[in-house]
């Protein structure tokens, strides 16, 4: 019981003072030169954040969103064809297909592929 508590005590010490030793070394500044940098989309962290956003920077964001996890869900889709059944499996497959495709519609219908505008 006592040897627990040593090895416990121990433990802690060390990293406490692993803690203590990387907080020392590293070296962080008031005024990082990548947070004092904009951000991805051209916005100055520093300045107010009520200026307007550009709706067709978030519709083409919210589009390759939605592209990415389709991969993310089409790949495991592709895998498990041997060990599922196939009707079930086309029938899963085709309806995620197309849902896909009508909200690609949609958005080509809202003018959202638009990229000359």
């Amino acid at each position: 019981m006592f040897s627990i508590l040593i090895i416990s005590l121990i433990i802690m010490l060390i990293s406490i003072m692993v803690m203590v030793l990387a907080s020392i070394i590293s070296k962080k500044t008031l005024i990082d030169r990548e947070k004092a940098s904009p951000f991805g989309c051209g916005f100055d962290p520093k300045s107010s954040s009520r200026i307007p956003f550009s709706l067709r920077f978030f519709l083409i964001t919210i589009i390759f969103l939605i592209f990415d996890v389709e991969i993310a869900l089409i790949l495991p889709i592709i895998m498990i064809i041997k060990s599922s059944n196939l009707m079930l499996w086309t029938m899963t497959s085709m309806i995620f297909i197309l849902i896909l495709l009508l909200g690609l519609y949609h958005e080509w219908n809202q003018g959202m592929l638009n990229w000359y505008n």
